[in-house]
């Protein structure tokens, strides 16, 4: 089975878990008998022995263009020259690049991940009749913090679902919020969680890279972690506002926050407002060491969103042996059973919870146990498998 996948980012080039969703996914596809082209918008550095990666930019009709996944839409070009898009634009062009680069391809399948490829699925959908699915990793509601969000994105989403010849939901509940937002059948969706490649984790080595956060832990301190984009969606401000209740109660707890987004200097300010300032780190955006380290730095993990289609990082703090509390809006809760569940925008329970696990030694080593245990039997396969077999139920009635 040749599948033609459409994807914005893949890791090192991603801003979170889309592209490694990707990557483990194609792999997955891949070891499940798929023979997979997979077209970016951005070079792409590393090579796979699983499957092919082909930049929309970066070739003759587009020289010298090094574009990243989700960065500015400012350009630099081989002689020097800034180009400016906007996201109409950006996605324009790269519809159009795929348009000609499929022209000298095979593929049996189209598989588009999330809104930004859905402009290029559609266009290649018309030049070629084979089935198209599409990913659906967020929609804009999510993305919005459950508001409706860009009327324009909305209308691609629409568009390319009432068009499609089947749709992959990461949760029921983004099932549930793609029937509602864009009235599409309840039987084109199927549900297919997500999971974690075990061995795409790199072990925890050498001291922490956060000796500050390390060197309060040994005075008795504990810290409390969340990792993620700041954005409204992740509902953060509600973390936040938790956070000030467990310092009244706790007064030697951390809170990191790692990552970057719109909201840093919004958090900042309501930590300040809220006398937590000195109980606040924020650490920025990290890869690798530091990463892996957050997690396991933290006693507990917090996953506060407001509106999550499905949420990888309660599964990355498992790696690490942190337990975990989530928001019941996230389609993680679905999958995910040994974790502490609560409403996004319930913080005094937040906050009764994670006091709970501060305190209480066993309940947080059970946790973890758990957690870990149910980790381990993670994996890509079965999800890979299910898509295989609807590839090969769509290809059949094209055929037929």
């Amino acid at each position: 089975m040749k599948v033609l996948m459409l994807g914005w980012e893949l890791p090192p080039n991603n801003s979170g878990g889309l592209g490694v969703a990707c990557l483990q996914l194609s792999k997955a596809l891949t070891a499940a008998g798929a023979d997979i082209d997979f077209i970016l918008p951005c070079r792409h550095e590393p090579n796979y022995d699983f499957m092919r990666v082909v930049s929309a930019f970066g070739t003759k009709s587009f020289p010298g263009w090094d574009v990243k996944a989700y960065e500015s839409f400012r350009y630099l070009s081989e002689g020097g020259d800034f180009i400016d898009f906007d996201m109409n634009d950006q996605q324009a062009v790269y519809a159009k690049r795929v348009g000609q680069l499929v022209e000298h391809m095979e593929f049996d399948i189209i598989h588009a991940h999330d809104w930004l490829t859905f402009r290029a699925a559609l266009l290649v959908r018309q030049k070629r009749s084979v089935p198209l699915v599409l990913h659906v990793h967020s929609i804009e509601r999510d993305r919005a913090g459950g508001q409706p969000g860009n009327p324009w994105v909305r209308e691609v989403e629409a568009t390319a679902m009432l068009l499609a010849d089947h749709i992959l939901a990461v949760s029921h509940r983004t099932k549930r919020m793609i029937c509602e937002e864009y009235g599409v059948p309840a039987d084109k969706v199927e549900v297919v969680h997500n999971a974690v490649d075990i061995n795409e984790l790199a072990p925890i080595e050498g001291r922490n890279s956060f000796s500050y956060l390390e060197s309060l832990k040994a005075d008795g301190w504990k810290v409390v972690a969340s990792v993620g984009r700041l954005t409204v969606q992740k509902g953060l401000p509600h973390l936040v506002s938790a956070a000030a209740e467990v310092v009244k109660r706790l007064p030697k707890t951390i809170f990191l926050f790692v990552g970057d987004g719109e909201q840093r200097d919004e958090l900042l300010e309501q930590a300040a407002a809220s006398g937590i300032a000195s109980n606040v780190v924020f650490a920025g955006f990290q890869r690798g060491k530091r990463w892996r380290d957050a997690y396991s730095i933290a006693d507990l993990f917090v996953l506060p969103s407001v509106s999550e289609p499905f949420g990888l990082t309660p599964y990355e703090a498992a790696a690490y042996s942190t337990p975990s509390l989530v928001s019941k809006q996230s389609g993680v809760a679905e999958a995910f059973q040994n974790c502490l569940k609560v409403d996004y925008w319930d913080t005094n329970e937040m906050a009764n919870k994670i006091v709970a696990v501060l305190r209480e030694d066993p309940l947080q080593h059970e946790l973890s146990r758990s957690a870990n245990h149910e980790f381990q039997r993670l994996a890509w396969s079965g999800a890979a498998s299910r898509i295989i077999r609807r590839y090969n139920q769509l290809a059949e009635k094209v055929s037929a």
